[in-house]
């Protein structure tokens, strides 16, 4: 993989202490010679109704069973190994053993059905593929083989939970061979792409951001750094380890901590708030959704001991009223920025002032740097809203095969996408976006892909879809179309399309709003700063069944 890293950035940050040429790996063998039988996961897998509980000896020993499984398979240097799991403790394993490989790990969501998978395993070129023989109540291998005539770098498919020929489990986690041994012929190397994550997509495809060890190492650490993190913390993560959030904050950050990571594979609060008791848990970090789902949970008052203490969230701003409510649990609330291409990047920390923790989305880590500029680059005066810029380690080193959308300047300087407005203390907060994109619980929503989908349809004459506030996931999905003339088109009409084109349930519009005329500029452009007015006072449909 052609990474985009010059010899200065490199040395730059090796010189300021913020890439250490670390691995993941090094941290848990570092737990393992210190404490093997300490506890690294706790597994609540809701397809089995099950508890397991792996020790960091115990996680080493099946990753280098799953290491030397994926080498006997052919899996090299460079190679990308996919898996679209829930949060369960072979999404940890096969990453580290991919790490222990030298091969990248590519990370998919569960959410992800054949359009999406047919394009992003075929981009990457994925040659061994991991999905679960199902959960939720879907056949993903069936899934796969119903695509895999259009992946022809794809060599293995392995199920979770399968007794046939494809046994993750028989494939991978058998006993035998001398995996230092492979290790060492591997060798190590920080600056290996060994995460490939994708956005999700602005321009009708997602592009697939390359990530090394040293940017996500560095990255995690100054988040637990600003964070206070110390040797007590419990991870409780239900956001997707598919995302960043989950990936860094949750198994990356309690793998450096050496620390337990408690997993939630399906986000239900209750359920949370019993996992927070019996495993006492201290920390999350999520969609802002989650936070309020907890506070408003009636489990709170059975479950909460004052143990669970940090929630970090993302996505949206955190209401006045549910800061008050949680600060009254003794549960600190902060809030943070960031994106698949950096992670975290601001952070409200401990210290803060409510005003800050309110009104911001936080100020920049150390090594990391934000501005916000105007379209000629100038940098804007404090209170001016314009494009935000990030610097720093945490950014990535290049989108796959795509090497002109990579989108930093000669200094550094990496354009988000993000409309932002920089108090005088260097807080930012987000005030907008110029990628066409929503935010639902935390999900972004790719709006271009959703809007090609809509022009195919043969009754649709003209198509945008924009959000439309929603109190618990901050936006959903709102459709606005014109017809065809003699045309008919209804929400479930629209609901049954998107069915059929097999796209994600979670990306489909959630209200359909049919006009004679698009609003549109002089030069034929609609113009969706109307749409979003009109949105701003509609729900979605009362006959939507799924929320």
């Amino acid at each position: 993989m052609d990474i985009l890293l010059t010899s200065e950035r490199l040395e730059s940050n090796r010189s300021a202490g913020y890439w250490t040429d670390r691995l993941l790996t090094d941290y848990l063998d570092d737990t393992v010679a210190r404490d093997p039988d300490r506890v690294a996961i706790v597994d609540n897998n809701s397809e089995r109704g099950s508890r397991l509980q792996l020790t960091y000896g115990e996680l080493s020993e099946q990753v280098d069973r799953i290491a030397l499984g994926l080498d006997r398979l052919g899996v090299g240097v460079a190679d990308v190994v996919a898996f679209q799991l829930p949060n369960w403790w072979q999404f940890v394993a096969i990453h580290l053993a991919c790490v222990r490989l030298g091969a990248v790990g590519n990370p998919l969501m569960p959410i992800f059905r054949q359009r999406e998978m047919g394009f992003m395993l075929k981009f990457a070129e994925a040659k061994v593929v991991i999905v679960p023989e199902q959960f939720r109540g879907f056949d993903y291998p069936a899934m796969i083989q119903s695509i895999s005539a259009d992946l022809p770098d794809m060599q293995h498919l392995l199920v979770i939970g399968s007794d046939g020929n494809g046994s993750f489990e028989q494939q991978l986690l058998q006993p035998g061979g001398d995996a230092q041994a492979l290790y060492k012929a591997r060798g190590q190397d920080a600056n290996r792409v060994m995460q490939l994550l994708y956005t999700s997509g602005t321009t009708g495809q997602p592009k697939g951001v390359m990530q090394t060890s040293n940017t996500l190492i560095y990255g995690t650490r100054e988040y637990m750094n600003g964070l206070q993190f110390g040797s007590e913390e419990i991870c409780l993560m239900a956001s997707p380890m598919a995302h960043q959030t989950g990936f860094m904050y949750g198994m990356m950050l309690a793998i450096m901590l050496g620390r337990p990571l408690v997993l939630q594979d399906i986000w239900d609060a209750d359920r949370a708030w019993q996992i927070i008791r019996e495993e006492k848990v201290t920390f999350t970090m999520g969609a802002t959704p989650f936070l309020s789902d907890l506070a408003g949970s009636p489990q709170r008052e059975l479950c909460h001991d004052g143990t669970f203490r940090t929630f970090v969230c993302g996505g949206a701003p955190i209401p006045e009223v549910l800061l008050e409510q949680v600060n009254s649990l003794g549960i600190n609330a902060y809030a943070g920025w960031g994106m698949t291409e950096c992670g975290v990047i601001t952070l409200s920390k401990p210290g803060d002032s409510e005003a800050k923790i309110l009104g911001s989305d936080g100020s920049a880590l150390p090594g990391a740097a934000v501005k916000v500029v105007d379209e000629s680059g100038a940098t804007q005066p404090a209170g001016v809203e314009g494009d935000l810029l990030v610097s720093g380690g945490a950014n990535f080193v290049g989108y796959l095969k795509r090497p002109e959308a990579y989108g930093h300047d000669a200094d550094g300087w990496f354009d988000t996408g993000d409309r932002a407005v920089m108090d005088g203390d260097g807080y930012i907060r987000i005030a907008g976006r110029t990628k066409d994109i929503i935010i639902r619980g935390g999900e972004n929503i790719p709006v271009a892909e959703v809007e090609g989908l809509l022009y195919r349809h043969p009754a649709i004459a003209d198509a945008a879809v924009v959000a439309m506030p929603d109190p618990r996931l901050g936006e959903r999905g709102c459709a606005f179309v014109t017809l065809k003339p003699g045309q008919g088109f209804d929400f479930k009409a629209m609901q049954e399309y998107f069915d059929a084109e097999q796209m994600a349930r979670q990306y489909i519009p959630e209200r359909l709003e049919i006009l004679e005329l698009m609003p549109r500029t002089a030069t034929g452009k609609i113009q969706k700063f109307q749409l979003r007015e009109q949105a701003q006072s509609l729900r979605p449909d009362s006959s939507l069944t799924e929320s």
